[in-house]
């Protein structure tokens, strides 16, 4: 009886113990087989590798520093992969960093991929603006394709592009006049390049200066002011980490870039309403703003549309024309070599430089080309977005990811550049490689639908200012600089450009 007793005050006690160690037995088996269950009834692969992303934060302390290009191509070599991924707080990005991906991402899955992210800090963020954005639709519907179409044939077509070249050849003429007056001065060569490239596109697009040459070049106001709102969308925003805080604007970087916005925006009011006044006299088209009022575009299209085309068409023009010219003050044999060839074809034709020259300076052609594979104006293009989920390589890229493709590490890569980090034109001199985004290993202009829709007029404009400063002056680093020390890192923007200016000397070369 006592037995019994015992056995009864016992069998709770081991019952207690026997449940939890059970469960610390059964609980890895249930987690491996429930694991094992989901993946084969999902069937759904797994996402590009990368570095392990912290709750809340994802991995915005690994991005810190160095511009984002740079740690992402150290990224896709630490996990060996053509594609990874990471985390902004809760926003998933797949980046693509070669020829491969870059063919999956533009080719195979180009239409689902071809949606755009778009940041908070831009107007074309508004659903009630966005269909006036050319580069910034959410997807490429018909608003989008009407934009392109338009654009192609008004801007960038083979014969809109010859018709302009009397504006691209006058406002290069009158930079070698401004340049010449400051002969053994120093001279910012990002100003000279903006201010004139700023001028010829407003020349195409509203027949007007916007800038005064002269004052832009010496002081780079207006320069500036576009510099600043294109840093604005460099800073790691958290409306875009976390889509749901977005209408807070916790960081007042939206209203810092509106009030930019506004400004230019008031500026395309002016200009619109007295070229409307000045149509009721005359129906003939002059520009590409007739071409806009007679199709029946709105203001607020206009006050959209006509910045970007202005800012995209300047901004990464300028930034080729700079990284140009520094490669080639750094590497002196190339210089040389443009030199030579400036003297041998435009020889007997003065000191001007014309459009109709551009095509048979092959090595300068080369030159520019180089850069574009080192020094991509968009080194990560512009931020894509997955429309829905999808299989690319192996690895899921699930709805409303942010995609990018790192052009910058695709040009730099080894397995299709011999020595990749030397500035070597020659390269490009019997090479069939071009700007048309067929050549995955060479996408300075992107491809697929979200193809840069003004290459052709960007492959005519920079080799003609870069020849043109090259056969009127000589230049030289300011006194007591040498080559070596010519800065040419990288500074964190979304467009890649020199992080310290480049500052030469020009002394006019004596013309016959």
């Amino acid at each position: 009886m006592k037995v019994k007793m015992s056995e009864t005050k016992l069998f709770p006690q081991e019952t207690s113990l026997l449940f939890p160690t059970l469960a610390l037995f059964l609980l890895p088996i249930i987690f491996l087989v429930t694991k094992h269950l989901k993946i084969s009834l999902s069937k759904s692969p797994p996402l590009p590798p990368g570095p392990f992303p912290w709750p809340i934060l994802g991995n915005i302390l690994q991005l810190r520093n160095k511009p984002l290009h740079l740690t992402l191509a150290r990224f896709a070599k630490t996990y060996r992969s053509d594609l990874i991924s990471f985390k902004l707080g809760a926003q998933l990005v797949v980046v693509g960093s070669s020829r491969a991906a870059a063919m999956e991402m533009l080719k195979t899955h180009d239409r689902n991929l071809s949606a755009r992210f778009v940041p908070h800090v831009l107007p074309a963020k508004s659903p009630q603006l966005n269909n006036f954005s050319i580069g910034w639709t959410f997807e490429c519907n018909d608003s989008w394709k009407n934009l392109r179409t338009i654009s192609r044939t008004e801007l960038f077509s083979s014969k809109a592009i010859q018709s302009q070249a009397c504006i691209r050849e006058q406002k290069v003429s009158e930079m070698l006049e401004i340049v010449r007056k400051m002969h053994g001065r120093e001279v910012n060569l990002k100003n000279v390049a903006f201010a004139t490239i700023y001028n010829i596109m407003s020349n195409i697009l509203v027949s007007r200066d916007l800038v005064n040459l002269e004052h832009e070049i010496l002081r780079g106001e207006i320069g500036g002011l576009l510099v600043r709102i294109m840093e604005l969308q460099s800073i790691p925003n958290v409306s875009d980490m976390y889509p749901w805080l977005g209408s807070l604007d916790l960081q007042s970087i939206r209203k810092r870039a509106m009030e930019g916005f506004d400004f230019s925006s008031k500026q395309w009011e002016a200009i619109v309403k007295e070229r409307k006044e000045l149509r009721r006299n005359s129906s003939s088209q002059q520009d590409f703003l007739d071409v806009m009022i007679q199709d029946g575009c709105s203001q607020n299209q206009i006050n959209m549309l006509f910045p970007e085309l202005l800012i995209a068409g300047t901004d990464s023009s300028v930034a080729t024309v700079e990284w140009t010219i520094a490669e080639l003050v750094k590497n002196p044999k190339c210089m040389k070599m443009v030199q030579e060839e400036l003297e041998r074809e435009i020889y007997g034709k003065g000191a001007i430089v014309t459009e109709s020259d551009v095509p048979k300076l092959k090595y300068l052609e080369a030159c520019v080309k180089e850069t574009l594979r080192l020094h991509p104006p968009g080194p990560l293009l512009i931020p894509r977005r997955a429309a829905e989920s999808c299989t690319v390589m192996n690895y899921s890229i699930p709805k409303n990811s942010q995609v990018l493709i790192n052009v910058w590490a695709i040009g730099r890569d080894p397995s299709y550049w011999e020595d990749p980090l030397v500035f070597k034109p020659e390269r490009f001199l019997d090479s069939r490689l071009d700007f048309k985004g067929n050549d995955f290993e060479y996408l300075p202009f992107g491809g697929g639908r979200r193809i840069c829709p003004g290459w052709p007029m960007a492959s005519k404009l920079v080799p003609l200012i870069v020849a043109s400063l090259i056969h009127s002056f000589d230049w030289f680093l300011p006194k007591g600089k040498d080559i070596k020390e010519l800065d040419m890192s990288e500074k964190r923007d979304v467009l890649l450009r020199k992080k310290e200016p480049l500052i030469l000397i020009p002394k006019a070369k004596l013309m016959l």
